[in-house]
């Protein structure tokens, strides 16, 4: 019968003695491998080549019974199309069955061949290829401190020194003079003046902060930056208490509360934000305090110079000029300390002055059951008093709340009256 008309079945019977007689040579042939391996005698290459031919053969002969079984269970014969493939049949003629035969095949022989392919990534995650936890990060040295305000209104009065918990000062709250003509043997006038004590305590600023030991001799610098950070954090609270202190409870009387409200002697149809600081500066004058400074918000100072006239020149400056801030001769603060929209002007060391009674100090000691438990507190304190001589040396107010050029009511002062 030839191989034409043959059926299915019946080829898949010759086929499957074949293969059994390919399957038996195989096992005879590693058997035989296996008696010489054990017997400490080496393969020759011949041998490794009978045994590829023979296993070769059996895969091959494995392949084609896999076919015909597809065609006999479906009821057709050879050539009558390509069937789909069942999942057997992908499996038997894959390349991962041939590997898998090779293997045992090998492994028959003493051996063994594991190959392991994976996609080499940087996820952190279990899996195969993941080796993100090798990739070292770029540590820079140090660390990158918050930014810190430039503090200016400390410079701005003049410094002392103080003895005791409180500060004593002597003012002359009044003064009437009567001095005049007096004619031969005429009697002379009599004037007078009035005289008050002023009182002002000294107030302790003060925070602390918790640290372990062990992070402390871990990271040598981190002492350092947090005395630093202490400190600059008195100075802010300081800088804020000179010029809004409320003088209750253990809060210093600021400059701002006891100055002049802001009250031009001209009024100005059309007064802007420069005729603002020039007509406080009069006010001063006519106290008998000419003006050595001013302070306003970076916000304020930024739209005063940016002003321009009428054919787009700017008023203050020269925007490529090095020149330090100033505003009709006397020097300009900007500073966040002060409220946006607000300035104040006036003679600064002759009207005020800042005492220490302690300098800012950073101490570290143990609190409570710190030592038990390998803490340490870091404590920043200071001690200061606060002078404000003669208020009417200050004058404070407003500029518009929008930032702008005020409106003429408001530059002409009828609501600080």
């Amino acid at each position: 019968m030839s191989t034409e008309t043959k059926t299915a079945a019946e080829l898949a019977a010759e086929i499957k003695a074949d293969h059994q007689k390919a399957f038996d040579a195989v096992k005879a042939i590693a058997e035989d491998a296996l008696g010489k391996v054990a017997g400490g005698e080496k393969l020759s290459t011949a041998a490794k080549a009978t045994a590829d031919e023979a296993l070769t053969k059996m895969n091959g002969l494995a392949k084609q019974l896999a076919d015909l079984e597809q065609i006999v269970a479906k009821g057709a014969q050879p050539g009558a199309g390509d069937p789909p493939r069942s999942i057997g049949e992908q499996l038997v003629s894959g390349e991962s069955f041939k590997a898998f035969s090779d293997a045992s095949f090998a492994k028959s022989h003493g051996g063994a061949d594991i190959q392991i392919k994976a996609t080499l990534t940087s996820a952190t995650t279990d899996a195969p290829g993941s080796i993100g936890a090798a990739v070292a990060p770029t540590r820079l040295p140090g660390i990158q401190p918050l930014p810190q305000r430039r503090m200016t209104i400390r410079g701005l009065i003049s410094p002392g020194q103080m003895s005791g918990s409180t500060i004593e000062y002597v003012q002359e709250t009044g003064f009437t003079n009567n001095a005049g003509m007096v004619a031969e043997g005429a009697a002379k006038p009599s004037s007078d003046i009035q005289l008050g004590l002023v009182s002002t305590g000294a107030r302790v600023v003060a925070h602390w902060m918790k640290a372990s030991r062990q992070i402390l001799s871990d990271v040598p610098q981190l002492q350092s930056i947090i005395d630093q950070r202490l400190l600059y954090g008195l100075a802010m609270k300081e800088e804020q208490q000179i010029l809004y202190g409320d003088g209750t409870g253990q809060n210093l009387m600021g400059i701002v509360p006891q100055a002049s409200t802001y009250a031009p002697a001209i009024t100005l149809a059309d007064a802007t934000r420069i005729d603002m600081i020039r007509l406080a500066m009069l006010q001063a004058a006519l106290a008998e305090y000419p003006a050595t400074g001013h302070v306003m918000n970076p916000i304020d100072w930024t739209g005063i110079e940016l002003t321009k006239d009428e054919l787009g020149r700017y008023i203050i400056g020269n925007p490529q000029g090095t020149a330090q801030p100033s505003l009709w001769g006397l020097p300009v603060v900007s500073t966040q300390a002060i409220t946006v929209g607000t300035f104040l002007t006036g003679a600064f060391q002759m009207g005020a002055q800042l005492f220490d009674r302690w300098a800012g100090r950073v101490e570290v000691g143990y609190e409570n059951d710190d030592f038990t438990k390998n803490l340490v507190t870091i404590l920043a304190e200071e001690r200061i008093a606060l002078a404000v001589y003669r208020p009417e040396a200050f004058v404070s107010g407003a500029f518009s709340a929008s930032g702008t050029d005020p409106d003429p009511d408001e530059g002409s002062g009828t609501e600080g009256d």
